[in-house]
């Protein structure tokens, strides 16, 4: 079973003085020598170093404390996340999984060897607590695939401890930086192993030009949407939290901006592909909403004096959460792994890479980006009044759910135009959340007196009592009518915003 270690390290260029002397740095009490590793990896990626262009390594390794695969993934500056599985002669399926939105169909072949003796020292404090660990890198490599060659360097790296405090490492890039010592040009190993060997070398993440079109600013937002779902994927397999929401909010972005600025991407190519994002949408929500759901019932229980409890209620709850649980999870498991998916993420590359433009994508970005938005305010004021005019009830349920999803499309169509329209896009942005999380407190209270109903019916049938689901019942009854009357006022707010 992989293990999860976060990473916080600094690497630095090396002469042959080797390392300096780190006893003097402020809250480290010694520097112990644990004398030197002789370290074997072998980094594995695609022929064209997909997962090296995204910052990411995978690695198998001999020796040390540490052997086995390795797989690193970015998370900040200095920053990552070593994902470890025990020591075998191939890729483990568990790894091969969390790179799978990357590589998709190409196939993970060994590209680098790296060879190093490490010259360890651990920092501890007073009590003798490791703080961190600095060590001399003496690397030989070798190019394995794609090319051929070696290079050998030496330099220092610097790792703090478990948990330990981020500002130490300042403190000794400092005595270091005395020393004469200067922070690495290259992020990792393997990327100076690429680059100082003869070969191909990961296609460069370039940055986007500045944009100038009411195209460039769509495509900006569609490129930013799909660099997000695939960023995701790993933390998304590994149940990482909100990576699921965040996924399906980027799913939802893109498929509110394929619809929205019709008039600048061909809907004959953009429409099927919004049905897939509504496929992939839906099938993270599966779990999610029974998640969401389950949170509020299990709290709204807990708010109840015990004199209102009567019967198994919190059990029934229990069992009712956790069924949809386990399932949800290794459903959604087979969802990423599917070819769908991945012919999906090959799609959205291929919008990103040659996009569907139409003549207005061509034309200066204010006009086009403003007519879009006001359309899309448009329709949630139609729905809005709709609501507003509907008696309590199903009918006024469904207008306030359809105006809450139109709201979320507009605020999306205005996050795109911000960089255009500035002040007054970032104001409706600002408003149209505030609705759209208004409303949707009134549809949760919607699904969870549904949800109710149905627990309702389950126990009355198995001989409980349904007292305890009727209180709640009219609890969130009594909620959605506060919502319904808080409406009107934040609608008002929300129209006096609309100057787009």
């Amino acid at each position: 079973m992989a293990e999860t270690k976060r990473e916080i390290e600094r690497k630095y260029e090396s002469d042959d003085s080797g390392l300096p002397d780190l006893t003097g740095v402020a809250g480290v009490a010694n520097v112990l020598d644990k004398g030197t590793d002789r370290l074997d990896a072998t980094y594995y990626d695609t022929s064209d170093l997909r997962l090296a262009a995204a910052s990411s390594t995978l690695r198998r390794r001999t020796g040390g404390p540490d052997a086995g695969w390795h797989l690193k993934l970015p998370v900040g500056p200095g920053i990552r996340d070593e994902i470890r599985a025990p020591l075998s002669d191939d890729v483990p399926d568990e790894l091969a999984a969390l790179v799978r939105a990357r590589v998709r169909e190409g196939q993970l072949v060994p590209v680098v060897r790296l060879r190093t003796a490490r010259d360890v020292r651990d920092l501890v404090d007073a009590d003798g607590k490791l703080l961190a660990e600095a060590s001399l890198d003496a690397v030989r490599a070798d190019r394995l695939f794609g090319g051929k060659g070696k290079a050998e360097w030496t330099e220092i790296e610097v790792e703090l401890a478990d948990g330990g405090d981020p500002g130490l490492l300042d403190k000794v890039e400092k005595r270091l930086r005395k020393a004469g010592v200067r922070p690495s040009a290259s992020p990792s190993k393997l990327a100076r192993a690429l680059a100082e060997t003869k070969g191909g070398h990961p296609r460069p993440m370039k940055a986007p030009a500045e944009p100038v079109t009411a195209g460039d600013h769509v495509l900006a937002y569609i490129r930013a949407q799909r660099d997000a779902i695939v960023d995701l994927d790993p933390a998304v397999r590994r149940d990482a939290e909100e990576s699921v929401h965040d996924m399906r909010v980027a799913t939802r972005r893109l498929r509110s901006t394929f619809r929205s600025f019709r008039k600048v991407l061909d809907r004959e190519v953009t429409d099927p592909i919004a049905e897939e994002l509504k496929w992939l949408a839906g099938e993270l929500g599966l779990g999610r909403d029974q998640e969401v759901l389950a949170e509020r019932l299990t709290a709204a229980f807990d708010d109840l004096p015990a004199t209102l409890v009567h019967g198994p209620v919190h059990e029934r709850l229990e069992r009712w959460a956790g069924a949809g649980r386990g399932g949800a999870r290794s459903h959604l498991i087979g969802v990423l792994d599917s070819r769908r998916y991945l012919v999906l993420l090959d799609t959205l590359d291929a919008v990103v890479a040659d996009p569907p433009l139409l003549k207005a994508a061509a034309k200066k970005p204010k006009k086009v980006l403003a007519k879009a938005v006001r359309k899309d305010f448009g329709k949630v004021s139609a729905l809005m009044e709709e609501a507003m005019e509907q008696p309590p009830g199903a009918d006024r349920d469904l207008a306030l759910h359809e105006a809450r999803k139109k709201a979320k499309r507009t605020r999306y169509a205005a996050e795109t135009a911000r960089p255009v329209l500035g002040g007054p896009a970032k104001d409706l942005v600002k408003s149209m959340k505030s609705l759209q999380s208004l409303l949707g407190d009134h549809q949760d209270s919607v699904m969870a007196r549904t949800t109710i109903g149905e627990l309702s019916a389950v126990a009355h049938a198995a001989g409980e009592s349904a007292f305890t689901y009727g209180v709640l019942y009219a609890r969130e009854e009594r909620r959605a009518e506060k919502v319904e009357e808080a409406v009107p006022g934040e609608w008002r707010k929300t129209s006096g915003s609309m100057e787009v």
